[in-house]
């Protein structure tokens, strides 16, 4: 697929919508090197990234379960089992972190934070040009003090994103997009 198709192709799919085949490792491998093909700064590389399948998938689903009863004690059981079964949806689950340092000298950490982001939008167009559907979560997960200890972050990173990579069950329509001319003047 070439990259502009890629880009304008492109759909989020829920992961209940998708299931086998999850990429294999030749396949994440691609999609890594495109994540890390993306604009850097100082060549900082302000991101890494975490892989979860098979049952690693569990143990994300449980950490994300625990994360809830500790943070909103009052979760229905039935949320709680949402967040426990949520990562099991899709074959592969890539973790995002953005690697931030605020005191860098040059490179200020909203343009190292842009880095990261781009990396995994780098990431999720591979996927898409593979072949594979994605969706780029974030929510309480991803800013969860206890999900990212759980997942061993350092102080200075965060979740950027939750990756949920399969096969679409179905083809997903192309949601409408903004005109150019919505979104470009010409300046002065």
């Amino acid at each position: 697929m070439q990259a502009l198709e890629a880009i304008l192709t492109r759909v989020t799919v829920p992961p209940v919508k998708m299931g086998e085949p999850g990429p294999d490792d030749a396949a994440l491998g691609r999609m890594l090197e495109a994540a890390a093909a993306a604009p850097d700064h100082g060549k900082l590389r302000p991101w890494r990234f975490l892989v979860v399948r098979g049952e690693g998938r569990a143990r994300l689903g449980e950490l994300f379960a625990e994360a809830l009863l500790r943070e909103r004690p009052a979760t229905s059981a039935a949320e709680v089992e949402k967040q426990r079964t949520a990562p099991k949806r899709a074959p592969l689950i890539v973790v995002a972190i953005a690697r931030i340092d605020p005191d860098h000298p040059k490179i200020p950490a909203w343009e190292q934070q842009a880095s990261a982001a781009c990396a995994v939008h780098n990431l999720l167009l591979a996927a898409h040009a593979m072949g594979f559907a994605g969706k780029w979560a974030t929510g309480g997960n991803a800013a969860s003090p206890i999900v990212q200890s759980g997942l061993g972050l350092a102080a200075n990173e965060g979740i950027t994103g939750l990756l949920y990579i399969g096969t679409a069950l179905e083809p997903q329509p192309a949601p409408a997009r903004p005109s150019p001319v919505m979104i470009a003047k010409a300046w002065p």
